[in-house]
């Protein structure tokens, strides 16, 4: 059965010069599979040419918003992020996956939480869902949002920030900073590095107050916010990371390889089950469980093929494998026996895998 569906595109709204907000609507039939929580994202594919592409974009609708949005900024020389900017039209209809991705908390209505998010650039997008969703349906929590541009004009959602500002006053607060306008202040103005984190925890967010704190940008921005917030006081549990493109890693570095993989060679029986059907086959080592599953016509699910996304996410039931990269997965996923499949490369002579637990 195939993971995609048709949405249809209802509108589309240029935010900013590289930048517009897709409206999509589903079949009536798959209403229920496009059900989504706060923070997740789409994966869509399209061909170009002979090739296929997958792109992945976050929902910046929130849950009680009656439309499915998502936010696609143009990146230089991207195909499908190029294509939705330029060519993209009402009516017209894109193929995705339902909604996955983790990139959030539960919702607890009486809850007085302070969440803070850290977002630069596009990684607006799921924040800007997560925001909407909290501020609606935890309405004793409050939100601070830290956010990251190079100047005004590329401010995406800039209005509708605005107006989240004016209706939750006293509830949502808005920093920007903007890398080429100092502005008033030199703290709202150049880069975010560490010396104006600590001087952001000293005069305006109480560290000690942060339950919660979101961050989705560019991999050394995140890396110094989430250094910063561990040494103001939080753990792990409370950082939340988004992170698609392979240059971001965030969670984790890539490992380096084992003596033990890098001396196997030859062929592993590998047993794979998608969908309730299992399919047995022998492929090399030096190939990766994902790989070898859409060679052997397998609909697997994924997305970017960096470690990043967690679309390929599946479960190692026998066998041992070792993943190059992984920047998904909580240490407890991996414990349980999680891989991201397009990372995993098997070591023994038989390993089981399955995407559906």
């Amino acid at each position: 059965m195939s993971r995609f569906s048709p949405l249809t595109v209802t509108d589309l709204q240029r935010d900013t010069r590289d930048s517009v907000i897709v409206s999509l609507q589903p079949r009536e039939d798959d209403r229920d599979r496009f059900a989504f929580t706060q923070g997740q994202y789409l994966t869509f594919r399209r061909s170009f040419g002979d090739e296929e592409l997958r792109r992945s974009y976050s929902i910046c609708a929130g849950c009680d918003d009656p439309v499915l949005r998502v936010g696609i900024k143009r990146v230089d020389g991207g195909a499908f992020s190029t294509f939705a900017n330029e060519e993209l039209k009402v009516g017209d209809t894109l193929e995705a996956m339902p909604p996955q991705g983790r990139f959030h908390t539960p919702i607890e209505e009486d809850s007085t939480r302070h969440y803070v998010a850290f977002a630069a650039g596009s990684g607006i997008t799921p924040v800007l869902s997560i925001i909407r969703t909290v501020l609606t349906r935890e309405p004793k929590a409050r939100f601070t949002l830290v956010y990251a541009n190079r100047q005004v004009n590329s401010i995406m959602f800039r209005e509708e920030l605005e107006d989240l500002k004016n209706t939750y006053l006293g509830r949502f607060s808005l920093l920007h900073i903007l890398k080429s306008e100092a502005g008033e202040s030199e703290l709202f103005g150049g880069r975010i590095d560490r010396a104006k984190l600590d001087r952001l925890f000293e005069v305006w967010i109480d560290p000690e107050s942060i339950d919660t704190a979101f961050i989705c940008g560019p991999e050394a921005l995140m890396l110094v916010i989430a250094q910063a917030l561990r040494e103001h006081g939080l753990d792990d549990s409370r950082i939340k990371f988004e992170l698609f493109a392979s240059s971001q890693p965030g969670r984790a570095a890539t490992r380096a390889k084992s003596r033990r993989q890098k001396q196997s060679g030859g062929d592993t029986e590998a047993s794979i089950t998608l969908d309730g059907t299992t399919r047995s086959f022998t492929m090399s080592k030096q190939t990766s469980l994902l790989d070898a599953a859409l060679a052997h016509d397998m609909d697997a699910p994924y997305s970017c093929k960096a470690g990043v996304c967690s679309t390929c996410r599946a479960k190692v039931l026998e066998g041992e494998v070792e993943m190059d990269t992984n920047h998904a997965l909580e240490d407890y996923e991996v414990k349980a026996g999680y891989v991201l499949s397009c990372q995993c490369h098997p070591l023994t002579e038989k390993v089981v895998l399955t995407y559906d637990e």
